[in-house]
């Protein structure tokens, strides 16, 4: 038996699937830990359905329900961030008759290799960051990344680097992924409703002073330790620099009894779901730590023109190129060096505005990402045999 490919556009759907269905069905499987990959798949559910794909969403509840899957038009089926039997059960059922899985993140593609087992159905897989642990858990993180990246049919990696890692991993086909940043979804009427970037520094307390900014959950790995440090030099300053914090998380009370006890010039603000406002009003966003490969944060900076300082973690050289300060990972001398040399520099200040404008123009959109997706889709569903 040989095989031919269908000659198509990329990007185009069939109207008939190679299963006979009326159009392609295809299963996106999220673990729901991750904001940058749900906000991913939402848009990219988003765009797959504006296309004529039926697309069923496999998360927690709790992700839909921030997310909202079902109101970009996908079927969103509740499937547990663990890999207990009943979960990849539930996930096993979910795939039935799909054309193809895609998974977000480690977890989610080891549940989805689990799930199909014994099945053909192609198996995508988007490595949006990398994932991290310490001692025994390093060791099983690394499994599960040799077992997904070998199992799958393509990977896709956020960033070279993570293309690379699945190369070495194992994997058989692995590709730059394009990834946009999906603009904030407005709900109705709050156009209005909005306040002005004055109002919210005067609710915050930031009239007169700098305002920075930092988003991240506050985890050990976000680098809020190291904000902690850095504001002690900023405590310093005339007039003395304000750090809100947006983000809940189990560091929480540690940090909290830090910015106390040290009288720190830092706020936690909790969840909120004006960061995009927040960070508007913001005079630098900070960016301390993290692992993400394509930071939200770092991308909403450039595009609202706020300068960025971030620690040279992750993939954040990649994304920003020379339009941020980055600094050395885990120097907090260095980290609020920047900051002071960026406040008493306006025309440094300036440049990296104009500089974030560029590079965030050269960034994949939301129409490009789901193109892309589509035509690997496209590739790996066509391949008809041929007697």
């Amino acid at each position: 038996m040989t095989v031919r490919r269908r000659t198509r556009s990329p990007g185009h759907v069939s109207s008939h699937s190679p299963h006979g269905q009326s159009s392609l069905r295809t299963v996106q499987v999220l673990g729901g830990g991750n904001a940058g990959s749900s906000a991913h798949v939402r848009s990219l559910a988003a765009g797959l359905v504006a296309r004529g794909v039926r697309v069923t969403v496999c998360a927690p509840g709790e992700a839909d329900d921030t997310y909202d899957f079902t109101g970009a038009g996908a079927e969103h089926v509740h499937v547990p961030r663990s890999s207990d039997p009943g979960s990849v059960a539930a996930l096993r059922a979910a795939c039935t008759d799909a054309d193809l899985v895609h998974a977000h993140g480690l977890h989610a593609s080891f549940r989805a290799v689990l799930a199909l087992s014994g099945r053909r159905t192609p198996l995508i897989v988007t490595w949006h960051n990398r994932a991290h642990a310490e001692g025994a858990r390093a060791h099983l993180l690394r499994l599960l990344e040799r077992r997904v990246a070998r199992t799958a049919t393509v990977v896709l990696g956020t960033t070279s680097d993570l293309v690379d890692r699945a190369r070495r991993t194992g994997a058989r086909d692995a590709r730059l992924a394009a990834v946009a940043l999906p603009r904030p979804r407005r709900t109705e009427g709050n156009e209005e409703s909005e306040p002005p970037s004055s109002k919210l520094r005067a609710e915050l307390g930031a009239m007169g002073r700098p305002l920075f900014m930092a988003v991240g959950s506050l985890d050990r790995h976000r680098g809020h330790d190291l904000l902690l440090d850095a504001a002690r030099v900023w405590r310093g300053l005339d007039p003395v620099p304000l750090v809100v914090v947006a983000g809940e998380g189990p560091q929480r009370a540690e940090l909290q009894r830090r910015i106390e006890d040290e009288e720190l010039p830092v706020r936690l603000l909790g969840r909120r779901d004006d960061v995009s406002e927040l960070l508007a009003a913001a005079d630098l966003a900070l960016l301390p730590g993290g692992r993400e490969s394509r930071s939200v944060l770092a991308q909403e900076a450039l595009h609202a023109r706020v300068p960025l300082v971030a620690a040279l973690t992750g993939g954040i050289r990649e994304l920003v190129g020379d339009a941020a300060e980055l600094v050395p990972p885990h120097d907090p001398e260095a980290f609020a060096a920047a900051v002071v040399r960026l406040l008493e520099d306006p025309e440094r200040a300036g440049l990296l505005r104009d500089l974030g404008t560029r590079q965030a123009a050269d960034w994949p959109t939301e129409d490009e990402t789901v193109a892309q997706v589509l035509s690997v889709y496209d590739e790996l569903t066509q391949l008809q045999p041929m007697i």
